[in-house]
């Protein structure tokens, strides 16, 4: 298999802290830094998150800009997608950050259970949420925790709501949403090819211990990968992961093993049919 397979680096999040691994990025500098390395390492997407000065989730614009400026500046032609997920604010807080015009920003269009939540993705906020993408010219991520996200995607892409084909990415391996089941993996990708076209691009991430092995499923069964220090701070059981950096090396030795080469910037938005230049 000669196709290019994209790397998202998702560099921090809203839950992991110094405590869980102390190379989990919090500051603005923190996190420029540490996506620089990730990019060097083979990184062409960074999904991202900020966090206030008590190191807690934010949906911040400010923060956000300051983050979007660092990595323009220091991961030229880098993908900048930022998060609208629900843990850093509420409401049309989680959308603030739009008129930045990211590339790319994650887009939940359904709900589900967390571990001791709700994440709830009313109607009415993924309505808005999308509304403002194609206003700002952001290309959704869709984060799809469930088989009716999928579909909810196809509808919302049938309606006009995304602009272009969605960008789906699978998410799996959150306690009380789906787990890593790789039945399940198959019949996604199955759906998403029905819906969208065989060409579809796709995208999957494994939280936790499985962040490896979703990486080892979609690399080798032709989609693109995500890995970070957002959804697994090891590299083994035993072994804090030194940094995003490392997690992106590992995920691109699978590249190797499947005979796959890492995508480059280039390469990558020509994937996802984002301007070369941001």
């Amino acid at each position: 298999m000669s196709k290019p397979c994209i790397i998202c680096v998702a560099i921090t999040g809203s839950l992991p802290t110094k405590d869980n691994n102390p190379a989990v990025p919090i500051t603005i500098s923190e996190q420029i830094e540490s996506t620089q390395e990730a990019f060097e390492a083979g990184a062409t997407i960074a999904h991202c998150h900020v966090r206030d000065d008590e190191g807690k989730p934010t949906s911040d614009p400010e923060r956000f800009g300051r983050l979007l400026e660092g990595l323009r500046q220091h991961c030229p032609g880098m993908i900048v997608q930022l998060s609208t997920g629900g843990r850093s604010g509420a409401g049309q807080a989680r959308g603030g950050m739009l008129p930045l015009k990211p590339d790319m920003a994650s887009l939940s269009v359904g709900s589900n259970n967390f571990p001791t939540r709700v994440y709830e993705n009313p109607p009415d906020l993924v309505d808005w949420l999308a509304s403002e993408m194609v206003e700002y010219g952001v290309k959704p991520e869709i984060e799809a925790f469930d088989l009716s996200h999928i579909l909810r995607a196809h509808a919302m892409w049938q309606a006009g709501q995304i602009a272009a084909r969605p960008y789906v990415q699978f998410v799996m391996g959150v306690k009380n949403a789906m787990p890593a089941d790789r039945a399940v993996f198959d019949y996604y990708i199955h759906t998403v090819k029905r819906l969208f076209g065989e060409d579809a691009a796709w995208c999957a991430a494994g939280i936790g211990p499985n962040q490896i092995v979703l990486n080892d499923w979609a690399i080798s069964a032709g989609g693109h990968a995500r890995t970070g220090l957002e959804d697994n701070v090891r590299i083994d059981r035993d072994t804090l992961a030194p940094s995003n950096a490392a997690l992106v090396r590992r995920a691109a030795e699978l590249c190797d093993r499947y005979e796959r080469p890492v995508a480059d910037w280039r390469t990558a938005r020509s994937i996802l049919g984002l301007p070369q230049a941001a």
